[in-house]
């Protein structure tokens, strides 16, 4: 809104009015106001739910502490829903269809989460919403963002081509003018780092373009799914989701006014995408709302995210890197989350197969999702396959070393754009 308010002001020539059309100025507000927002706005909030009576239900898992949680305000995911959107609203385009769609995702996923939560703590159902309403709801908002990328006129890209001088064999990048519209994305390790899912069928013939678009779709749902449900399983220890989220939000930021930039995209050997950079004001609220509602969630949490903040920032994190063409190096960056999505997999399949095969089920890990295996002390009577660490860690300890494992990843997911 102060946007169009201050494009208005800019032609009287008003001092200070072309500010708004900067986009690191309006990123820079974007993180101030967040950041306000969820600090101080977000006392009040809390404050709230407990007045509200609006506490965790907490199983007995024999953890060190675990207990002392019960009664800790939930559904404070509320606080990072309000600090992401009043910043957007206020100096955002609200025109640019990547707006648009991470706006949507936001309020989609932040629903579901709310009615998830909601559940759990009106019916005193710790299960929540059904796990199949989760999937149609992630699955929805995949369809959403797919079909927006295909048929939307303003989401196009251009395409980063490689051409080497005959004479010193210098090899330069540039990007060709015409803007193409074309299920591509980032891919690190192959020639000009690009990877067109039209490749994959071919085999279609004069159809082969939207079978890519197929692919594409299929796999944003994918993504989408696997993200969100990997930072609801990740939100188990005081503010190791928030954290490890931030971390990601900044790695996702620059990725994207690198990308949004046709001459520092060039230097990265990526595609130029025109009209992105807006997504940099959405990270920047995104980023400021983690680390204010962080002041709040760190060890020991005087609030937790709930569902309503856990499935809303993996869908946020799926959904732009979906956007920015960058979902396959979700697996580096996001390891974390499939890390965490992995290990209750495999225990959960492992467990099973032992007690097929042996009538006794046993497991893979002390416990998990991943990072409670290192709460549990070795050799404590738990049938598991790995028993170390024998001592167990302090929860604080595992958060931060999280956050360091997260900056590393952030790292090499750079890295690996200049490795071919």
């Amino acid at each position: 809104m102060l946007y169009y308010l201050f494009n208005y002001l800019s032609e009287f020539d008003i001092p200070g009015a072309r500010l708004m059309s900067y986009i690191t100025f309006r990123s820079g507000v974007a993180l101030m106001l967040s950041l306000f927002i969820a600090t101080v706005i977000g006392r009040k909030i809390i404050d709230r739910l407990q007045l509200m009576q609006v506490g965790e239900i907490v199983r007995n898992l024999g953890l060190e502490g675990q207990m002392s949680k019960k009664g800790t305000p939930t559904m404070g995911g509320v606080i990072i829903i309000i600090a992401i959107l009043i910043p957007c609203l206020l100096v955002g385009v609200l025109h640019n269809i990547y707006m648009i769609l991470m706006i949507v995702a936001t309020l989609w996923l932040g629903t579901l989460g709310f009615a998830d939560d909601y559940i759990k703590v009106a019916h005193h159902d710790k299960d929540g919403l059904k796990g199949k309403f989760k999937i149609v709801g992630q699955v929805g908002l995949g369809l959403i963002v797919g079909l927006t990328m295909y048929l939307s006129p303003a989401i196009v890209m251009h395409e980063n081509v490689e051409v080497e001088n005959r004479t010193n064999h210098e090899v330069t990048v540039l990007h060709k003018s015409e803007p193409v519209k074309a299920p591509q994305t980032t891919i690190p390790f192959v020639k000009n780092n690009n990877f067109d899912y039209t490749s994959l069928t071919r085999w279609m013939g004069e159809h082969a373009a939207t079978g890519g678009w197929i692919v594409f779709i299929l796999v944003t749902i994918f993504v989408v799914a696997a993200v969100s449900n990997g930072a609801n399983l990740t939100d188990g220890l005081d503010g190791l989701a928030t954290g490890t989220s931030a971390i990601i939000g900044v790695a996702l930021a620059i990725m994207c006014y690198l990308g949004s930039h046709v001459v520092y995209s060039s230097y990265l050997n990526i595609m130029y995408i025109p009209g992105s950079e807006e997504l940099v004001v959405f990270a920047a609220a995104f980023i400021g709302a983690l680390i204010g509602f962080l002041w709040y969630n760190s060890y020991p949490a005087q609030v937790f995210m709930g569902d309503t903040g856990s499935l809303t920032i993996g869908g946020i994190i799926a959904v732009f890197a979906i956007l920015i063409r960058k979902e396959l190096l979700i697996p580096i960056l996001c390891a974390i989350f499939l890390v965490e999505n992995l290990s209750v997999m495999m225990q959960v399949g492992y467990f099973k197969y032992t007690k097929r095969r042996t009538g006794t089920g046993r497991r893979i890990f002390k416990m998990t999702p991943l990072h409670h295996h290192f709460q549990v002390q070795g050799n404590s009577g738990v049938d598991a396959l790995i028993q170390r660490p024998l001592r167990a860690i302090p929860e604080s300890k595992i958060v931060m070393r999280f956050f360091i494992v997260a900056i590393f990843l952030a790292a090499i997911t750079f890295v690996t754009l200049k490795i071919r």
